[in-house]
């Protein structure tokens, strides 16, 4: 049973972030923080208009996005971010010719964007394009001003798990927890790899922080650790993990397998 944590944010869309200009410090290379005068009107329209397509695209209004992604492009071809957001889009809408033409091009105008990397990454293992998609997540990785790593360890663990790598999964998983603990996708992801590789009492802390907190409790979680508890054979803690999770999500699939005994899946 695959466990992708629901509404898991893989996807990264940089808005920001422009070249510094050469400033007058000795041996010339000292580099001025760039402001919004460092930009001309084109540069600034195309930039107002990839943050619109941004937010229609959060609230899934594709077609107005994609609109304002065309006016973004149109004010200025070369902003790697706009074909970045385009991918994103047209791989939402399963269009798979425009969204690989989209990341190819972002990674032609900035061939360091890190967080496109990770989204071409992300589509091409929804696409179980697999060793392709680690050949750009690693490339994210590789690069030395890229924020966003416990993200990217994430998204390279769950699709190892696609493959069933569950000791690469769990290395990817651990990497991603040490950079951002608090992540319940990430402690529950990691959970599951540990209980498929026999690891049950690791398993049992992942997966106990993420029900600890009732706010990241939901039914996969208190699912997965009754399913760990049965595999321990402690019968009675599973069960009581099976009430829990009928009482508080009874409209949940994980009610239905409980009550059929189905824990292996």
């Amino acid at each position: 049973m695959r466990m992708d944590w629901p509404g898991l944010c893989v996807l990264l869309v940089a808005l920001a972030g422009c070249a510094g200009t050469p400033g007058d410090g000795p041996g010339g290379d000292l580099r001025e923080r760039a402001t919004a005068s460092d930009q001309s009107d084109s540069e600034r329209r195309a930039r107002v208009r990839l943050e619109l397509a941004s937010a229609y695209f959060a609230q899934g209004q594709t077609d107005t996005a994609l609109d304002e992604l065309k006016l973004s492009i149109a004010a200025n071809p070369n902003l790697s971010d706009a074909y970045n957001l385009r991918g994103l889009i047209y791989a939402s809408l399963g269009d798979d010719a425009l969204a690989e033409d989209s990341f190819r091009r972002a990674l032609q105008i900035d061939p360091r964007d890190g967080g496109t990397m990770h989204n071409y990454g992300w589509y091409l293992c929804q696409r179980q394009k697999f060793a392709l998609a680690q050949a750009q997540f690693q490339a994210a990785l590789a690069q030395p001003q890229y924020r966003d790593a416990a993200r990217t360890h994430l998204a390279r663990g769950i699709c190892l798990t696609r493959v069933g790598d569950w000791v690469q999964a769990e290395a990817a998983l651990m990497r991603s927890y040490e950079l951002d603990p608090a992540n319940p996708g990430t402690a529950l992801n990691l959970s599951e790899v540990l209980l498929r590789r026999g690891e049950l009492t690791r398993a049992r802390f992942y997966v106990g922080r993420v029900n600890a907190q009732p706010a990241t409790t939901n039914a996969q979680s208190l699912w997965l650790a009754a399913r760990i508890e049965h595999r321990m054979g402690n019968v009675r803690g599973a069960n009581d993990l099976g009430e829990q999770m009928r009482s508080r999500f009874p409209k949940a699939p994980e009610v239905s397998l409980f009550d059929r005994g189905r824990f292996d899946e």
